[in-house]
């Protein structure tokens, strides 16, 4: 089934849940040319299954190479989680112009919105439904869910933590993308980041 791409339908864990009382951000990549690391980054949840339940998978991902700059793997959906991967990308790769994400609580709560504002950092947040705002992350889930996850039945959530993580240092240093020009993210991000001047 899984080669065919069959599925059961059942209701599966939504990692995108509004919470009524927290600010929308607008989006804003409409139209914007976005070719340089660093320039906007992006942040999802996806649910990750084990072979008893589910955790969930945060990661930062550079929107212009795909590299995956920090990631967490956690048994809930708390703001903390997204807040301790964007910090641990920002102490490792400085500041983005723009951070991205979908409407889910873990990225409206203020927790959250405050690591991004109060780095000068522009925040955006997908449409409504709006999956096409963030497709290209959907696409990093798609390569370490069939590359991965389904390959695997986690038992203990520190396998899924070690296996994940293995996984996504394989994903940045060696696996090619056709959009990429066959580069590694890797070789992608660090190409496309803005040249250093030198102190006159």
């Amino acid at each position: 089934m899984k080669r065919m791409g069959v599925e059961a339908l059942y209701r599966k864990p939504n990692t995108s849940r509004k919470h009524a009382a927290h600010r929308i951000w607008p989006y804003l990549l409409r139209n914007r040319k976005i070719d340089r690391a660093n320039q906007v980054w992006a942040l999802d949840t996806s649910y990750i299954p084990m072979a008893r339940g589910f955790v969930y998978l945060t990661a930062v991902v550079d929107w212009a190479s795909r590299r995956v700059l920090a990631h967490r793997v956690a048994i809930t959906l708390e703001s903390c989680h997204a807040v301790e991967a964007l910090e641990e990308a920002f102490a490792k790769y400085g500041l983005p112009e723009i951070v991205n994400t979908d409407q889910g609580s873990q990225f409206t709560a203020t927790g959250f919105t405050d690591a991004v504002l109060s780095r000068n950092v522009l925040l955006s947040m997908d449409g409504k439904g709006a999956w096409r705002d963030n497709v290209f992350v959907e696409r990093v889930w798609r390569s370490v869910k069939y590359e991965e996850v389904y390959l695997k039945a986690y038992d203990p959530v520190s396998h899924a933590r070690r296996s994940i993580g293995n996984y996504l240092n394989w994903y940045n240093q060696n696996r090619p993308h056709s959009r990429l020009a066959d580069q590694t993210p890797d070789e992608a991000y660090f190409a496309m980041l803005p040249a250093i001047k030198s102190a006159a």
